[in-house]
């Protein structure tokens, strides 16, 4: 760990066109990882975050959402490949429902929304150099998207990766593109302001941005949720939802002992010896979505402030330089939380929504439940839940992990609304309307099997 390392990381940041917020945030990630920073938050420096505002309790007039929604941005991350699903391109261009992919229906409730609205409601995406030309070459197809003056997209910053054993910016002739890596989605923040994105959107009138994963479409917009952000005041909120037996992965919210701060605890900043407190759904009871607020001017003025850097808590990420290999060389890749930028604005809040509001897709489990009866498109291309309980789904991650294999064996999404859990495991093809009706599991036959000819568990 030396003072070469960040210098050849640095040269090389600046020789591939890096901009200068970047590289800043970048070199101070870069000390703290040198001077061994881990981002680790013990269990006992925090008290769990127990009665949040509730969304149900809220009551906005419809002249205050209205304005709120007018000066709205919604953003949407789109830097992922969807690599553990198997996909090599925008994981948003996977096709949803009815053939229409993440974007489709993400453009059409932006759509739905300014005709509901008569708003402005700008839509970007932060893509990343791995998704950008995918995407922009998809949104083609929608030319009434874009608002004047302001793009449709911004570019993820990239950073070196760094050899773990020197601490100098990594070397891999055999990919090169597999030097660098995304320095998290904590980067929207450098983004915004080093693209100039940030002062364009001032510029147009805007005020609040909603920012969520494109991968998440309950997070469509919401004048509602706009208009109590905006009348809190607060410079920033969370949306958070309470957490069950399938959510205790997640990251979660916190106050912080030492000044009663709100604060974001990732699974990547909890201590082994912590873990079973981490994943007590009942001491954390809600977790965070990653669904964000934030007042634009407000971050300007912080980043105007801190010099770029807003001071995000590092993650300490050790990885593979070739992630499909794992005997290639351990490398560190320095990122950050967006959601961790709670702990940066004083006066920050969080909000409990609806389960609604969080409708990601990480694996091809919940890719089926969005193909499924269990959720019906609506005129505005919202997925509404058409059940209580969302029955628990798991395929056999041998047959069914990626998508082309999934795509191969789930021609037919079986009906899940009379379920309560759904487990598959061996080879079996759903090609003909098959009905689950409480607890249902599909055994492994030993051979590859065709659910509603061969005999089910």
């Amino acid at each position: 760990m030396s003072e070469q390392g960040l210098v050849a990381s640095v040269a090389k940041m600046r020789a591939a066109g890096a901009n200068e917020p970047a590289i800043e945030v970048f070199s101070h990630y870069y000390a703290e990882a040198a001077a061994g920073v881990t981002g680790m938050i013990p269990e006992t420096t925090i008290d769990p975050l127990t009665d949040p505002p509730q969304l149900s309790d809220v009551v906005i007039d419809e002249q205050t959402a209205r304005d709120a929604i007018a000066r709205t941005v919604i953003i949407k991350l789109n830097g992922g490949l969807g690599t553990s699903m198997g996909l090599d391109q925008a994981k948003t261009l996977l096709p949803v429902r009815d053939g229409l992919s993440f974007l489709d229906l993400i453009v059409r409730q932006i759509t739905a929304a300014r005709a509901t609205y008569d708003a402005t409601l700008p839509l970007l995406f932060m893509n990343s150099f791995r998704t950008r030309d995918d995407t922009l070459a998809h949104l083609e197809k929608y030319p009434d998207l874009p608002v004047a003056g302001l793009p449709v997209d911004f570019l993820q910053n990239a950073e070196p990766k760094i050899t773990a054993d020197t601490f100098e910016p990594v070397e891999w002739p055999a990919d090169p593109t597999l030097e660098w890596c995304p320095p998290g989605h904590g980067d929207v923040y450098t983004a915004l302001v080093g693209s100039g994105v940030l002062d364009a959107l001032l510029a147009a009138g805007m005020k609040y941005a909603s920012i969520s994963n494109g991968d998440n479409l309950g997070a469509a917009p919401d004048a509602e949720l706009a208009g109590w952000f905006a009348s809190s005041g607060a410079p920033y909120a969370a949306e958070i939802c309470p957490r069950t037996v399938n959510d205790r992965k997640g990251g979660h919210l916190a106050l912080r002992k030492s000044d009663g701060q709100l604060i974001l605890r990732d699974t990547a900043q909890t201590p082994a010896e912590d873990m079973d407190y981490f994943t007590d759904e009942f001491r954390h009871p809600y977790f965070h979505t990653n669904n964000l607020w934030i007042d634009l001017e407000q971050l300007k003025a912080a980043l105007q402030q801190r010099g770029a850097v807003l001071g995000l808590p590092l993650i300490y990420n050790v990885k593979n330089v070739d992630p499909s290999d794992a005997s290639s060389p351990k490398v560190i890749q320095l990122e950050t939380a967006m959601g961790a930028a709670i702990e940066v604005f004083k006066g920050a809040t969080a909000i409990a929504v609806p389960r609604s509001r969080f409708q990601p897709v990480k694996t091809t489990n919940e890719l089926l439940l969005l193909r499924s009866d269990v959720f019906d498109l609506g005129n505005d291309s919202r997925l509404n839940q058409t059940v209580a309980e969302v029955p628990r789904v798991d395929l056999d991650g041998h047959y069914y992990k990626l998508i082309d294999d999934f795509e191969a064996r789930v021609t037919v999404p079986p009906s899940l609304r009379a379920a309560t859990s759904f487990v598959v495991r061996g080879d079996w093809t759903f090609d003909r309307p098959v009905s689950a009706v409480g607890e249902v599991e599909y055994h492994d036959l030993g051979r590859p099997s065709v659910a509603g000819v061969d005999d089910p568990a």
